[in-house]
């Protein structure tokens, strides 16, 4: 590929997750379900146990055996409240019965107890045609012992550990935090709180990645600004020998301050690729003593879309993720675009009323689109687009977790 030539998306990212098929973070950690949020499954849940383990009741209501039932008022001869362990059903009676309930042995159907009328001997009448197996949760309705319920690979959230806890499983089997060390380049960053000086500016991208990597379950080492010199930069990458990815913000170029690349150079391997993505032209990938260097750009919009677009899914895959791309969805656009480009325009925008709202600064500098902003707005490359018609957004919610 000649030096003006752009790379599209799909394809870097597929570079991408080729390289992260080739180094795996394999190493597997035991947790309690109370720390699994986030983290990855590494071996695949399997139930131990039917699911529910018994039929239940999915009404408040009175259980009958069908069969036994010709249309006449039936006497009750127990009441079943969930957690208890009923008796058998009695000939020709039925049970009253709540939600959750175990259904007692010879039942096979419940009336809910809106339908049904207790009359002034005890006995209970139902008025409404009764089908064999209403309102009852079969056993193993759900799940069988035995059945894969979550796949290696999956990210775990709120619905997948209730699962787990719902089959009596305590901790699982995940893939350890990669170990990631973030660093901003440049002698006119300035971390928060410090006071600026000429040329100088707060480096916002710092926190925008180091929060970001935690969301992705990732344990991140703030490698903190490099100068601008050779021998401090040196140091500075020596001592992260230990880390699983180092990601580096401002782009690694040919330019004479290009210190970061020229110590990549020096001790691994660097290649540079221009994208054709905007914001977000220049991303930098290689190895540094072995270690996997990406280096963003250094626009705050840029190195949020190149990151949530590449990154992301890069650090997924290695976590042995398999469908790490985001959801994107259709929408119809409420603005027009006269000015097609060569590059794949990943716009910051929201939903208003059902379509797709620009925010009127698209800066690559201008990082408060971003906040105000749910999701981006895709433009394809040589595209326009007329008000209504329909393109790609991705939500925020999508890239951000």
């Amino acid at each position: 590929m000649s030096e003006s030539a752009l790379l599209p998306v799909e394809a870097a990212l597929q570079r991408l997750l080729a390289l992260a098929d080739a180094s795996p973070i394999t190493q597997i950690q035991r947790v309690p379900l109370a720390e699994a949020d986030g983290r990855v499954l590494a071996t695949a849940l399997i139930s131990s146990l039917d699911l529910p383990p018994w039929p239940n009741s999915a009404m408040d209501g009175y259980a009958l055996c069908h069969a036994d039932w010709h249309g006449e008022p039936l006497p009750v001869s127990q009441y079943i409240l969930a957690g208890q362990a009923p008796d058998a059903l009695q000939p020709d009676t039925c049970a009253r019965i709540f939600t959750g309930a175990p259904l007692p042995a010879g039942a096979d159907t419940v009336e809910m107890q809106e339908n049904a009328q207790e009359l002034d001997d005890g006995r209970v009448g139902f008025s409404e045609l009764l089908l064999v197996g209403q309102n009852v949760r079969p056993q193993g309705q759900e799940t069988r012992g035995g059945d894969r319920v979550l796949e290696a690979g999956t990210r775990l959230g709120p619905v997948e550990l209730g699962l787990a806890a719902s089959l009596g499983v305590a901790s699982l089997d995940v893939r350890r935090k990669p170990r990631v060390a973030v660093l901003s380049t440049g002698d006119e960053l300035v971390e928060p709180g410090q006071a600026l000086g000429p040329g100088q500016i707060y480096n916002s991208n710092r926190m925008l990645l180091c929060a970001w990597l935690r969301r992705l379950g990732c344990e991140v080492v703030d490698a903190g600004i490099l100068a601008d010199d050779l021998a401090k930069t040196r140091a500075a990458l020596a001592d992260l020998a230990d880390v699983d990815l180092i990601l580096s913000t401002g782009g690694v170029s040919v330019g004479e301050a290009d210190f970061l690349g020229e110590a990549l150079r020096e001790q691994g391997d660097i290649a540079l690729w221009k994208l054709a993505i905007k914001p977000g032209k220049p991303l930098t990938c290689g190895h540094y003593n072995g270690v996997p260097v990406l280096g963003l750009p250094g626009n705050p919009a840029s190195t949020l879309v190149t990151f949530g677009l590449l990154a992301r899914p890069y650090l997924l895959r290695r976590l042995g993720v398999a469908e790490v791309e985001p959801l994107t969805l259709q929408a119809p656009a409420g603005f027009t675009w006269n000015k097609p480009g060569k590059r794949r325009e990943y716009l910051r925008a929201r939903l208003e009323r059902g379509r797709v709202v620009l925010y009127p600064n698209q800066s690559s500098g201008v990082l408060r689109s971003a906040a105000w902003a749910d999701g981006l707005a895709v433009v394809m490359e040589n595209g326009t687009l007329a008000e209504g018609d329909s393109l790609s957004f991705i939500p925020m919610s999508e890239l951000l977790g």
